[in-house]
C-alpha cells in the first residue's frame, strides 16, 4: 500500500496522454497563423464511384477477408466520401485536411471563421461545427531523449522467464496461453495513441513487428518517434520479448503505430483524428485497437462533454468506436483516471457500444480497483468499466528505454489488449462479439458485475477453455 501512495503522487493523467505536459514544460505562444478546423456533415453519399460490390477499391485483402470470416456485411458506411463532394468543397477554396467515411464528414481548415459558411450554402453539406482553433499558447513539441542500450542488471530474474512483468500477466492466467503457443502470431493490432517515443531506436523493442505508423494529427508531427512516450510505453506492454526481463502480452503480434492524441492542445478534434486512425486500421486488416485515450474536458469549454452524453452514441468519437465490432475488429480502451477528480467517470469512447473498456486494480494481493480508475455506468446503464486489470502500478518498458513501474488505467488496457489477441488467435471461428462477451463472461466477478470493478479481472485460460467449446459447436453447425 505504501507503494501505491507514494506513485499515487507522481501520477500524471495517462488516460488525456498530453496532460502531463503542463505539469513539466511551460507553455510557450503559439507561432502559427490564426486558423481554425471545422468538421463538415456531407448529407449523404449519392453518385459516389464507389460500391460496396467492389470493396478492394478501399478496403485491403486482409479488411475484406476479416469480415467474410465474421460473415459481417459490407455496408454503405464503408464507402469512402463521395469524392465529387470534396471537389466541390474544394472549388469554394475549402483546405481539407481529413475526412471520416463512416460518419461521412470533412475536416476543412480555414484562416477566416466566416468563410465557412459558404461552405455550408453547398447542397451535399448538412451541417458543420467548429473543432479546433488555433490557441493562444501551447505545449512546447516533445523531442528526442537519450536512451538506455541495456536494461539494468537488478531487473534480471534468473530462473523466470517472464521477469518483472510476471505477476501482470499471471493476474490474468495470460502465461497458460503462451504456454500452449498462443503469444499473437498472425494477429494484428492498432497502438492509437499521442506519439511512441524512441520507439524505433531502443534495442529492446526493435524486434517488435511493426507494419507501419501514421500521423493523423493536422498538421503532423517530424517524427511520431520524438513525440510522447506514452504510446511507446502502451506498446512495449504488448510487444516486448526479453526473457529473464520482459515479457510483453502479446509478443509475437505484428502492430501499426497510429497517433491520433495532439500534445500541443486538448480540443475536440482529436475525436476526429483518432477517427481517422480507426479507419485506417480497419483498412489495412488490424484485428484489435488498442486505445489508451479519452475525453471529457477540452480547452474550450462549449467543445467539453457533458455526463448524460456518456451513451455511446452522442460523442463523434464515441459513434465511431460503437461500430468497430460491426468492422470485426476489437477495441480494447481505457476507462481513464479521473475517479480522484471531480469528474469520476469514464470518458469517450470507454463509453462506446461493444468494447472493453479496462479499468486498474492494485499490483499486490488482494487487488482493489484503484483510486484513481474512473467508474460507471454509461449513462444508458451498461456496465463499465467492461474488466480491469495491473494498472496500480504496471512495468513497463519508458521512451528511454528503461524498465520502470506507471500508474494508469493506459497501462492495465495493453495487459488486456495483448492477451485478447492471443486468445483470438486461439479461437479463430469466434467474431469480435463473442470474444468480448467471452472475455467478460469468465472474469472473476461476472456473476455479479459492478460499475466499480466490472466484471471483473478477465481469467483469459477459462475463457481459452469455455471458448473450446463455443467453437467446436460453431464449426459444427
Amino acid at each position: 500500500m505504501l507503494r501505491l501512495i507514494c506513485l499515487l503522487f507522481s501520477l500524471t493523467s495517462a488516460f488525456l496522454v498530453k496532460a502531463a505536459s503542463p505539469e513539466m514544460t511551460e507553455r510557450v505562444k503559439y507561432k502559427g497563423e490564426t486558423t481554425y478546423i471545422y468538421r463538415i456533415y456531407l448529407r449523404d453519399k449519392q453518385g459516389t464511384p464507389y460500391s460496396v460490390e467492389r470493396p478492394s477499391r478501399f478496403l485491403s485483402r486482409s479488411s475484406i477477408e476479416r469480415r467474410r470470416r465474421q460473415q459481417l456485411p459490407i455496408d454503405s458506411t464503408d464507402l469512402p466520401v463521395n469524392p465529387n463532394y470534396i471537389k466541390q468543397l474544394q472549388r469554394k477554396g475549402a483546405n481539407i485536411v481529413g475526412q471520416s467515411r463512416w460518419q461521412n464528414t470533412l475536416l476543412v481548415s480555414v484562416k477566416d471563421s466566416l468563410s465557412v459558411h459558404a461552405y455550408g450554402q453547398l447542397p451535399c453539406v448538412q451541417s458543420y461545427k467548429l473543432v479546433w482553433q488555433a490557441p493562444d499558447s501551447i505545449n512546447p513539441t516533445a523531442q528526442r531523449t537519450k536512451y538506455q542500450e541495456h536494461f539494468e542488471e537488478h531487473f534480471h530474474s534468473e530462473g523466470q522467464y517472464y521477469g518483472v512483468s510476471y505477476d501482470q500477466i499471471v493476474a490474468l492466467q495470460g502465461q497458460r496461453l503462451h504456454d500452449i503457443g498462443m503469444l499473437g502470431d498472425g494477429m494484428t493490432i492498432a497502438v492509437i495513441d499521442g506519439g511512441f517515443q524512441n520507439a524505433d531506436r531502443i534495442p529492446a523493442l526493435t524486434n517488435i513487428s511493426i507494419l507501419g505508423y501514421r500521423d493523423f494529427v493536422c498538421p503532423p508531427s517530424p517524427t511520431l518517434f520524438a513525440e510522447t512516450d506514452h504510446g511507446t510505453k502502451v506498446l512495449s506492454v504488448m510487444g516486448t520479448l526479453q526473457p529473464s526481463y520482459y515479457i510483453g502480452t502479446a509478443p509475437k503480434a505484428s502492430y501499426w503505430l497510429l497517433r491520433s492524441e495532439d500534445q500541443q492542445t486538448e480540443q475536440e478534434v482529436e475525436e476526429d483524428y483518432w477517427t481517422m486512425a480507426a479507419e485506417f486500421a480497419d483498412s489495412v486488416g488490424c484485428d484489435i485497437i488498442n486505445s489508451s485515450l479519452g475525453y471529457n474536458e477540452f480547452d474550450h469549454r462549449d467543445m467539453s462533454h457533458q455526463l448524460w452524453q456518456l451513451d455511446g452514441r452522442t460523442a463523434f468519437v464515441s459513434r465511431s468506436a460503437s461500430l468497430l465490432t460491426q468492422k470485426g475488429i476489437i477495441l480494447v480502451n481505457s476507462a481513464g483516471n479521473s475517479g480522484m477528480g471531480p469528474w469520476k467517470k469514464i470518458g469517450v469512447p470507454a463509453d462506446a457500444e461493444h468494447i472493453l473498456t479496462v479499468g486498474a486494480v492494485t499490483a499486490d494481493e488482494p487487488r482493489h480497483v484503484a483510486p484513481f480508475s474512473s467508474v460507471g455506468p454509461s449513462q444508458d446503464g451498461r456496465v463499465k468499466p467492461d474488466v480491469v486489470a495491473v494498472g496500480a502500478p504496471a512495468f513497463l518498458v519508458n521512451g528511454r528505454g528503461a524498465i520502470t513501474e506507471d500508474m494508469g488505467t493506459s497501462f492495465s488496457t495493453p495487459i488486456v489488449c495483448g492477451l485478447t489477441a492471443c486468445l483470438w488467435q486461439a479461437l479463430p471461428q469466434l467474431t469480435a462479439e463473442e470474444i468480448i462477451q467471452l472475455i467478460r463472461h469468465t472474469s472473476d466477478n461476472s456473476k455479479h458485475p459492478d460499475n466499480v470493478y466490472g466484471y471483473g479481472v478477465p481469467h483469459f485460460w477459462r475463457a481459452y477453455m469455455v471458448g473450446k467449446v463455443m467453437a467446436k459447436e460453431k464449426d459444427s453447425k
